[in-house]
């Protein structure tokens, strides 16, 4: 053996050695490709039963948004009925009630001016020619 032939065998081990090395991370990353392609494929069986229940759960969503809709309708529209009724009682009511109780405040004064002897309405005279003072020392004067 001479030179050449020791310097290459050297090199073939020496390469051979590196070879070696490198192998354990190469087997290494191709069980990390594995297992990544096991994940990936294990996430996609998961994902089709999850995004059927999502889209169940939307359109369970949806429906009660639905009846939620009607149901403020529904409100809105009693509400309506409503304020329209309490104007109509108002308009049908509230005019005679006024007047009864008119006639019933004008009935009790009559009838406590009647039972005190026109005491009242002698004294309410006085105050009434006060009141008509124009200010200018006419009392109860017309021109």
């Amino acid at each position: 053996m001479d030179v050449g032939q020791i310097a290459g065998l050297i090199a073939a081990i020496a390469f051979a050695i590196l070879a070696g090395f490198l192998i354990y991370p190469l087997i290494r990353l191709g069980k990390l490709f594995d297992q990544l392609a096991q994940t990936i494929k294990q996430a996609g069986d998961h994902v089709v039963p999850t995004l059927d229940e999502s889209t169940s759960t939307v359109t369970q969503l949806n429906q009660t948004l639905t009846d939620v809709n009607r149901i403020s309708a529904a409100a809105s529209t009693t509400a309506g009925n409503l304020g329209a009724l309490t104007d109509l009682y108002g308009s049908m009511l509230g005019k005679p009630v006024i007047k009864a109780a008119a006639f019933l405040y004008a009935l009790r004064k009559t009838i406590s001016s009647f039972l005190s002897g026109g005491r009242n309405s002698a004294e309410s005279k006085p105050a009434a020619a006060k009141k008509a003072n124009d200010g200018q020392g006419n009392e109860g004067s017309t021109r």
